[in-house]
């Protein structure tokens, strides 16, 4: 048995497959985290979903947190597409991810699936989140809000039981995710910014193995489709 965690698809289903099926090889045995940001930004968000209810329809055990992005498609979903803070493309390749003309027409199995989403989960010597916590309160457990977006932040290891803490959210360049995994860092940022392929420091999708402290790295797979830089 094996436990691996990994963070913002964004899209990138390909890319996903590769890393669980080529990589991880993953076994229904194993556990595998997915820590938010499943949709938005690259071509396939519909595909990132429909992969992994795949494979928990095969009894594979794929546990997903919610990130921004699913929270924003959820909102966009109900409200409109003005909740969307998307560029004209991403927006475009979002849409025709789900085959659909706008949110209100989300079909209502993806809606269920994020709304079941949780937004952390507590392991026996892991914390995982999307962003993170908000330390300066006293419950940080409460603020669902930063466990969405908070960054720069310095974890207390009293309110974590002395516990690691996993997130995503903040891409982040690999040679400082490998360093901080080397130097099995308190808090860990996993998001290698896959779906910014144009950048050369970003444009991976990686795995850690939870308890061998491997890094599993795969590189876009889903390329070319139109995305931004990331500044």
């Amino acid at each position: 048995m094996a436990r691996y965690a990994l963070t913002d698809v964004h899209g990138c289903s390909q890319t996903l497959k590769a890393l669980v099926l080529d990589q991880l090889k993953l076994q229904k045995t194993d556990e595998l985290y997915i820590l938010g940001d499943l949709v938005n930004k690259g071509p396939d968000s519909k595909g990132v979903i429909d992969f992994i209810v795949h494979l928990q329809k095969q009894h594979y055990n794929v546990q997903c947190l919610r990130g921004n992005h699913d929270q924003m498609l959820l909102n966009a979903a109900k409200k409109g597409d003005a909740a969307l803070n998307l560029t004209p493309t991403e927006k475009e390749l979002l849409l025709q991810s789900f085959d659909i003309r706008d949110l209100a027409h989300l079909p209502v199995k993806y809606i269920a699936f994020l709304k079941e989403l949780p937004y952390y989960l507590e392991l026996p010597d892991y914390f995982l989140v999307h962003a993170g916590f908000d330390f300066k309160q006293s419950d940080i457990f409460k603020d669902k809000d930063a466990m969405l977006n908070i960054r720069g932040y310095n974890p207390d290891p009293v309110k974590l039981n002395y516990k690691r803490l996993l997130h995503g959210h903040t891409p982040t360049a690999l040679f400082s995710i490998k360093k901080s995994v080397s130097h099995t860092d308190y808090k860990v940022n996993l998001d290698a910014g896959c779906v910014y392929y144009k950048n050369a420091s970003y444009g991976n999708l990686v795995a850690l193995d939870l308890d061998s402290q491997e890094l599993f790295v795969q590189q876009n797979q889903d390329r070319p489709y139109p995305v931004a830089r990331k500044s």
